[in-house]
């Protein structure tokens, strides 16, 4: 559930200030540190915009992740620096970003986008470049496994390509697997936003509802920019299901859940990451009662997150880190690490194929992150299944249910 000449945002650990400094020749990676070498990682996420909420939230974990490796001294001889870019949830600006940030080769990899459809644009880029491209974020299974993997004819589509959230495969199928064992719904109405995302959780979710017995009363496709549902709220209500589930993000969905109940559709209304965000329910005052999932478990929950949550209070960002700031973080630290292999590798020093290299290091690169384990299987995709259930409550996001979805508890 995404510009200006070539600037460094870094932030102040102690007070998330943002500074803005040059990043220097492109040719040299040595930087005036004492002779350390200059390591940039890049950052592609709306941070403008209506997904801002969810892409402020990725910059400031990605930033805390590099600050954290430069106090402690993770790599090295080596300084970090973080390049954040807007690509405003849009597809051409997120290739415009990805040829910008390959152009400096003193980038060794980027983290994001938040769109599965920005990353479609991207990864041809930094295929091309040997530069890891790394979502906390992106759920479509076609990015890492091609569009056949429906028939179980799964192919790595980019070696330079991982990321840290699970995909739609699995999310969709807990979807529809939450909505018939715990909502107990047996007819719903599926609507998507015709994008890549949301086309994708959409279809999952179908398949796994209707495997256990569910009925699709009918399906419709609205625009993202839509904000206006009568007609669609009447097709619905004649349908008369005891579920309403949609494919997309946010901003369109708040509008579309609140419409529905005004119209007297009011029955559970339920999405999936990219509906998880504060700002769904800023946007709908009837939310109470909505489902939506998200990957991994609230790290609000995970012991592994407490240092993580502390340091980001104590940094002072403004935004909080939303849904993906603890595998923003984890993605982040694992191109640290993959490059911290590299330098260890080539006797303390990047050799001079360094971008090649960290890409052929993600492979290999292990640890235990905030959000749990962190590696990644032969497709580059992440080896963490585990799916969480919310429910607004209260004016909140409660995790009601979370589980790896192979473990699935059918009691």
């Amino acid at each position: 559930m995404r510009h200006r000449s070539l600037l460094l945002i870094t932030t102040a650990l102690t007070t998330g200030a943002l500074t803005l400094t040059a990043c220097g020749s492109r040719g040299d990676n040595k930087s005036g540190d004492g002779g350390k070498t200059t390591v940039v990682i890049g950052l592609d996420a709306p941070t403008t915009g209506e997904l801002s909420a969810l892409g402020l939230g990725i910059r400031n974990s990605a930033q805390l992740a590099v600050d954290t490796a430069n106090k402690t001294g993770e790599v090295k001889g080596v300084t970090f620096t973080l390049e954040a870019l807007d690509d405003k949830a849009l597809p051409n600006v997120g290739q415009q970003n990805a040829t910008k940030l390959a152009a400096d080769k003193k980038v060794l990899g980027i983290v994001g986008p938040l769109n599965s459809g920005v990353a479609q644009s991207m990864q041809q880029v930094s295929q091309q470049n040997n530069l890891t491209l790394i979502s906390p974020a992106n759920t479509t299974p076609d990015l890492t496994q091609g569009k056949d993997w429906k028939k179980n004819n799964r192919v790595r589509q980019f070696p330079t390509y991982f990321r840290t959230a699970t995909t739609d495969e699995v999310q969709g199928a807990f979807d529809g697997q939450y909505a018939w064992e715990k909502v107990k719904a047996k007819k719903a109405y599926v609507i998507d936003d015709q994008k890549t995302y949301g086309v994708g959780l959409a279809s999952s979710f179908k398949d796994q509802f209707g495997k256990l017995g569910g009925t699709v009363a009918g399906t419709e496709h609205i625009s993202p920019d839509d904000r206006d549902f009568k007609a669609v709220v009447a097709k619905v209500k004649a349908a008369a299901p005891d579920l309403v589930f949609y494919g997309g993000e946010y901003p369109a969905s708040g509008p579309l859940s609140q419409q529905l109940k005004d119209g007297g559709v009011t029955v559970p209304f339920m999405g999936g990451d990219g509906m998880y965000s504060a700002d769904y329910i800023k946007l709908n005052k009837k939310a109470q009662g909505d489902y939506a999932s998200s990957v991994g478990k609230p790290v609000e929950q995970l012991p592994s997150a407490k240092k993580f949550i502390a340091d980001y209070k104590a940094a002072g960002f403004k935004e909080p880190y939303e849904a993906y700031g603890g595998s923003t973080y984890d993605a982040t630290w694992a191109l640290i690490q993959a490059v911290k292999n590299v330098v260890t590798g080539n006797s303390g020093k990047l050799p001079d194929d360094a971008r090649k290299k960290v890409a052929d290091a993600m492979n290999h690169v292990t640890f235990d992150g905030v959000t749990g384990h962190v590696a990644f299987d032969k497709y580059g995709d992440t080896t963490n299944t585990m799916i969480t259930a919310y429910q607004v409550d209260k004016g909140a996001w409660t995790s009601r249910f979370s589980a790896e979805f192979k473990k699935f508890d059918k009691s």
